[in-house]
């Protein structure tokens, strides 16, 4: 079919089907959009469910109508919990794979009097099967790594610290120095590496499937990272060495916001769960910097006497909560029923607030927020850091253990607990960021919001680094 010389070039975006993904692949589909690109936006069945239910994908921006949503089956039945360390199984390449490769050669992808076909994949970076048929194809590759650049460096590292014989751990010396991870060197214990690691065995699948896919990412045209210079400039630097082309456009929800203007206040919600707005009406009655808002993100799980930890040392800091609770919160097989401890239950009527879910951007830039504890998620760090708000970090799995380092001894924004959960470093924890040390770490915290806002302004690190991918983009037709 001939497509009209005119007709702007055709993305294909594609996440893994979890919350974090999807939500940030959703931000960067609008900024392609409004340089008067077209998206196709693919996700999973049970995504595109939850976000109908949930999101604001239909009405919540004028940009939507540009974006072109179409399904794939994730191979998960659908009472699958996809929560906790079950989400490693959603995608199975060997089901997925097949029906991608399908999906890709089908009239829908071969371009109308509209719609060009497609001429750049955006993968998520997990999803590599996407990006063997797009270099089978000769079709521009683009992997999206929605992780922090340290994260996902440290990994690339992987053939060094096998060699340096600091992975696999071996069951023991957590706290000993990693010295194989180049520009990070006196920084990370084995601890702090990406949770994958944590294994006895060299042959441990997903070990071996790192150092696999660490390969295939050196064939992609380029590398999106959502993060900015000032935040990770050392580590880019570093990644520069073996990535040439390297766009850090983040934070993605702020660098949305200002190319749509100031006077844009909608968000576009990848939530798969619905907020509860009436915590915002409880925030308002609170005063300045005194609540704490504590979230774990969308798959973290938690056995029932870690939420009792939790909870007995959130009210035994005195100080006030947002909680979010997902309704899938508690580990499958815990007892639902546990009689709660009416000291808790009093407590939280008098200096506490739960909720299923929250509008999370909105949360962590109200003026009641005073600190944030946090399973380190990439897309909350950086919310946290452009709102300035100081951080506990208690990391659930996989990126999370390197961020939470990174905001303890790097940026110095806050604390790390991974790895602990007891109520008397809870409550330690929570009084040193909320009234001991508040002052400091809010100091630190505004300068790096600044920072972030810089980067996303127009001459900014970040902008000017989408400018340059859209133009990349745009050669691709040429």
């Amino acid at each position: 079919m001939d497509h009209q010389p005119t007709l702007p070039p055709h993305i294909l975006l594609f996440p893994l089907p979890l919350q974090g993904h999807v939500n940030s692949m959703l931000k960067l589909a609008e900024l392609l959009c409004l340089q008067d690109l077209h998206v196709t936006m693919l996700v999973s069945d049970y995504c595109h469910s939850r976000l109908l239910r949930h999101g604001n994908i239909q009405s919540g921006s004028l940009l939507h109508p540009a974006i072109c949503f179409k399904t794939i089956l994730d191979g998960l039945p659908e009472d699958h919990p996809r929560v906790g360390e079950r989400v490693l199984e959603v995608m199975p390449p060997d089901v997925t794979g097949p029906l991608f490769r399908e999906l890709m050669t089908s009239t829908d992808f071969l371009g109308s009097e509209t719609r060009r076909p497609v001429t750049c994949i955006i993968a998520d970076g997990i999803l590599k099967f996407a990006g063997d048929f797009a270099l089978e194809k000769g079709i521009p590759l683009i992997y999206f790594h929605t992780i922090s650049a340290s994260s996902y460096w440290a990994s690339f590292c992987i053939f060094q610290l096998i060699e340096a014989d600091e992975i696999p751990l071996k069951g023991n010396g957590m706290d000993s120095p990693v010295t194989s991870v180049p520009g990070m060197e006196g920084l990370l214990r084995r601890r702090d590496l990406p949770s994958f690691f944590r294994a006895n065995d060299i042959n441990d699948p997903h070990i071996q499937l790192t150092k696999t896919g660490i390969r295939k990412d050196l064939l992609a045209h380029a590398v999106i990272k959502n993060t900015f210079d000032d935040l990770e400039g050392p580590v880019l630097s570093q990644m520069r060495t073996h990535f040439p082309n390297i766009y850090s456009i983040g934070p993605l929800h702020a660098h949305r916001r200002t190319r749509l203007g100031a006077e844009t206040m909608s968000t576009t919600s990848g939530s798969f769960w619905g907020d509860d707005r009436k915590c915002l009406t409880w925030l308002d009655s609170q005063p300045s910097k005194s609540v704490i808002y504590v979230s774990f993100g969308s798959i973290t799980i938690m056995t029932r006497e870690q939420h009792m930890e939790f909870w007995y040392g959130l009210v035994n800091s005195g100080q006030r909560f947002l909680w979010v609770i997902r309704p899938d919160f508690i580990a499958a097989g815990e007892d639902g029923e546990s009689q709660i401890p009416g000291e808790l239950e009093e407590a939280t009527r008098e200096r506490g607030y739960m909720v299923d879910w929250a509008p999370q951007e909105e949360v962590l830039a109200h003026p009641s927020i005073g600190g944030f504890l946090t399973h380190s998620g990439w897309n909350s760090t950086l919310e946290s850091i452009t709102a300035g708000v100081p951080m506990i970090c208690w990391p659930y799995f996989a990126d999370q253990m390197v961020n939470s380092r990174l905001v303890s001894e790097v940026w110095k924004l806050g604390l790390d607990m991974k790895d602990t959960c007891d109520r008397v470093m809870i409550e330690k924890m929570v009084r040193d960021v909320m009234e001991m040390r508040k002052e400091l770490f809010q100091e630190r915290a505004n300068q790096m919001a600044k920072k972030a806002k810089r980067a996303v302004s127009e001459d900014g690190s970040s902008y000017c680094n989408l400018n340059r991918l859209i133009q990349d983009i745009k050669s691709m037709i040429v």
